[in-house]
């Protein structure tokens, strides 16, 4: 032993607890007879270095990338029960073997354990002849460059050095260090090692033989030998290869980082202003460095474990606070948008588990900043916001959190409808597509986002979310989305620009329905340009519009008809704008004649007398009649009324339940969807499954239901084979009641329900209207709005012809109107738009224009629904304005040439 050796050797105090080992080994108590409190402290000091073995034997250090094969985190390490381990931990006090940190479960203790920094298990903590070294002891020192890396108690030892120094700046120059270095922040807060029951079975009654402690004995050298050498080996290699074996032993939504942890430093770290600063500078420096690792060193692929950073720079709850907001958290998005599609999912699995407070507050994260950089800047047509690189990675961020809360809510997954067998047939126009050099685009459908391909989940697939999905929309960013661009953006497929419309849960249905507005139209104009030159190439009629031309009093033979022969021969017709022609009849129609025609023939085919659909006067609801004696086609025909309304941007006043939007976007009805299509039923069944007695006594139900025709016979259907004789117990209930939900909204209609699917997606089949909506909003698509805000519709309202805001008769106008009851407010939206139905919006989305037509007269207000125009005489007085009024709202009908 050299002159410094001895002087660092020092006696430990003794702090541990009695060694599970039983005591120590007798010669180790040397007798000292000239100095006894000098031998009693060396007994104590070698006490406590076996129970550290012992703890290392048994816990391990925590350190996934240690080496040391004496260790339990060591991936060679082979374990032993633990009296085989505390024998073992003597071997390993006499030959001086290698010893690492404590545990990090240890909390608090972190001082009463030897500590060593960074250097980690690759330097003995002993000292020879059962002497220890005073800087082991002192683990509290000022200087702590050699810490790469952070553990919680590493934190907490910190903190409590800093605080009795009353002097905090050798903390934040660890915390500068440690999170502006990628790889130092990846190694940080790592999970200890969990043991499988498999593992500690086997550990069980399993005694450690003697050649392989002398085998180990013999390893312990050669591993001392060869320390330098591991020093010397490249960090990121080592630390990758255990990153692999880490990232291979973890499931799918599981990372290596203890997030527990991570919560818990930052909640004691960021009540400290100083040590606040020392994190945003430490990101600002840090995320240039790992967006230019993820984009071109692939740097995730060589090690999983980088997910590690985002992990833990998304605890920090500061991250939406202003001083981050302006430089950090942008940056922050960037880097994280950048990472590989693998990535992306394992994030969204992962924060998945989490509650729906914390999902809440990274949505709000993300919103915080996209809003402010909204509000800071002026955009506009030349200043696109799908150029500001803050806003667009932010919203790409926040696709992870919305998957996350997607997969983290009630899900149904399992109940999927068949996709129909017969394909819709394409047009016959194709042919003439592949002369000129034009191929149909979307040809199977829509797209679909990758990262829900990824994670084999879709938006439908979610009962309930753990957030709202309207938490997830951006209003001040849709005021400023110019829709136009985007649309061109997201159809065109631009590598190096951004579409809003490919994260569609940050818009609100007004602006994807502008969205889905422009896709018709360019596809119309696309079918109308088609059949101009295949009038020229061919020689035949020209006909660039879908036109109908139908009687009034016949209106659904003469729709449905017409209708049927364009689905046979040229289905590819539907996609053409639609032009309406009622015979006798003066209207041209630029969208208010066939406002008028789709709710003359909604009417019609709703009409219970017809038979083809049942109401429910409880509800107000429409559903497929299963005993109807109308064909398939007329059931197809609908859907093509229904896909029309939509393609033609048209609304109908339709009451179908909510499971009927579900169905069309291809998921099946369960027992939850009765609740809303069948109430009675759906309590019946549900006082089933709550009855608290016995069902097959008191109830007496078998597996055999019966119906009531059209004509009022009755019709039974087995649920299970042999039904009848199969009764409904305690034990059975879910199964029956499962089967007759499945039976009342899918078997039982299912004839009915294709068909009308089938004619829906035959005009809506190359729409991004599946990728852009939910069911609910399908709803308000085809539907409109059921709340009715005049005041809403009064402040968008425009003058024209002499009138304004301020003149008279449109204050007594507004006053009549506010005056008047719900049907006949119903009924000056029929005469004045073509519907009756707010759109998609509210009122307020409505553009109407009140004009002037003429002095005071005895004729009556007159409209041109198609452009929402309102031309209103200057009626003298307020009774006679409303006399006149009430008249043409109430008996107008028909179109004429004004």
């Amino acid at each position: 032993m050299n002159s410094d050796e001895k002087r660092d050797c020092e006696c430990a105090s003794p702090q541990a607890k009695a060694s599970p080992a039983g005591g120590i080994d007798r010669s180790l108590e040397e007798s000292d007879t000239e100095n006894p409190e000098a031998s009693r402290m060396k007994r104590a000091a070698a006490k406590h270095l076996i129970e550290r073995y012992y703890h290392q034997l048994t816990e391990g250090c925590g350190n996934g990338a240690c080496t040391n094969e004496f260790c339990a985190s060591c991936p060679v390490f082979r374990r032993t029960d633990n009296n085989a381990a505390a024998v073992k931990a003597l071997e390993l006090y006499k030959i001086n073997a290698k010893l690492c940190d404590p545990h990090p479960s240890k909390k608090g203790t972190g001082s009463a354990y030897l500590e060593n920094g960074a250097k980690g298990p690759r330097h003995s903590l002993a000292c020879s002849d059962g002497k220890m070294n005073r800087r082991d002891l002192h683990p509290a020192r000022d200087d702590f460059k050699d810490l790469s890396y952070l553990t919680e108690e590493k934190v907490y030892e910190l903190l409590d050095m800093c605080g009795e120094k009353e002097d905090y700046s050798p903390l934040i120059r660890v915390i500068g260090r440690v999170f502006s270095s990628a790889d130092g922040l990846v190694q940080s807060f790592r999970k200890a090692n969990q043991h499988t029951k498999e593992e500690l079975k086997s550990l069980q009654a399993k005694d450690e033989d003697k050649d392989e402690d002398e085998k180990e004995k013999a390893a312990c050298s050669t591993a001392v030998m060869e320390e330098d050498s591991e020093a010397s080996s490249s960090r990121t290699g080592e630390d990758t290869m255990q990153g692999d074996n880490d990232v291979q032993k973890l499931g799918p939504h599981e990372v290596s980082v203890d997030v527990e942890a991570v919560r818990r430093v930052y909640n004691k770290l960021l009540a400290n202003e100083k040590v606040e600063a020392a994190f945003l500078n430490a990101l600002v420096y840090l995320l240039p460095n790992v967006e230019c690792d993820l984009m071109y060193h692939n740097v995730y692929t060589r090690d999983p474990n980088y997910l590690n950073l985002f992990v833990i720079v998304m605890e920090n709850s500061n991250l939406h606070s202003p001083e981050y907001l302006e430089i950090a958290l942008p940056l922050f998005c960037k880097a994280m948008s950048k990472l590989p599609l693998p990535a992306l999912a394992k994030l969204a699995r992962m924060w998945s588990l989490y509650s729906a407070g914390q999902i809440r507050r990274m949505t709000e994260t993300f919103q915080q900043l996209i809003t402010y950089k909204v509000i800071s800047n002026e955009f506009s047509g030349r200043n696109l916001v799908n150029e500001d690189d803050a806003v667009t990675s932010a919203t790409k961020c926040m696709k992870i959190v919305y998957y996350a809360n997607v997969l983290g809510g009630e899900l149904d997954m399992g109940h999927n409808e068949d996709e129909d067998e017969e394909p819709v047939p394409e047009s016959s126009e194709l042919t003439l597509q592949e002369l000129l050099g034009e191929e149909r685009r979307n040809k199977k459908g829509p797209r679909v986002d990758p990262l829900e391909t990824e994670l084999g989940v879709k938006a439908t697939d979610c009962r309930r979310p753990l957030i709202p999905f309207d938490e997830f929309v951006n209003e001040p960013l849709n005021d400023v989305l110019e829709m136009d661009k985007d649309y061109i953006i997201f159809k065109v497929e631009m590598e190096n620009k951004f579409s809003f419309m490919t994260c569609p849960f940050i818009l609100n249905a007004v602006t994807k329905n502008l969205g889905l507005y422009y896709d018709n139209r360019i596809r119309m104009y696309n079918e109308r340009r088609i059949t101009v030159l295949y009038s020229l190439v061919q020689g035949q009629q020209l006909n660039p519009y879908l036109r109908l031309k139908v009687r009034r009093d016949h209106i659904i033979d003469d729709a449905l008809v017409r209708l049927e022969m364009i689905a046979m021969e040229n289905p590819a017709d539907l996609k053409k704008q639609l032009y309406v022609e009622f015979e006798g009849e003066q209207g041209i129609d630029e969208g208010g004649v066939s406002k008028e025609f789709f709710q003359l023939v909604v009417e019609e085919i709703f009409n219970p007398d017809i038979g083809m659909f049942t109401y429910d006067e409880t509800t107000k609801l429409f559903w497929f009649n299963p005993s109807s004696l109308e064909t398939v086609g007329q059931f197809t025909l609908i859907g093509i009324v229904l896909g029309l309304a939509i393609y033609n941007n048209c609304i109908l006043d339709v009451h179908f339940p909510m499971v009927v939007y579900r169905k069309l976007m291809g998921k099946k009805g369960t027992f939850r969807d009765l609740a809303d299509s069948h109430p009675v039923l759906f309590q019946s069944l549900n006082e089933l499954l709550e009855y608290k007695g016995s069902v097959k006594e008191d109830m007496m139900i078998t597996f055999q239901i019966s119906q009531t025709d059209l004509f009022g016979n009755p019709i039974t259907y087995d649920l299970r084979e042999n039904g009848e004789k199969i009764p409904v117990t305690n034990d059975n209930r879910k199964e029956f009641v499962s089967q007759y939900a499945e039976y009342m909204l899918n078997k039982s209609v299912e004839k009915q329900f294709k068909a009308f699917r089938r004619g829906f997606h035959m005009v809506t089949s190359e729409s991004p209207l599946k990728y852009l909506f939910r069911p609910e909003e399908i709803e308000l698509l085809i539907c409109g709005s059921r709340n009715l805000d005049f005041q809403a519709l009064e402040e968008t309202t425009e003058y024209d012809g002499g009138y304004n805001r301020d003149s008279r008769i449109i204050k007594d106008f507004w006053e009549t109107v506010h005056s008047f009851a719900e049907e006949q407010k119903r009924l000056f939206l029929q005469f004045s738009t073509g519907t009756d139905r707010a759109p998609v919006g509210g009122l307020g989305k409505l553009k109407m224009i009140i004009a002037k037509n003429g002095p005071d007269t005895d004729r009556l207000p007159t409209s041109h629904t198609c452009f929402n125009v309102l031309l209103l005489p200057e009626y003298t007085t307020k009774e006679k304005l409303r006399e006149r009024l009430l008249k043409a709202i109430t008996y107008a009908k028909g179109f004429g040439m004004l």
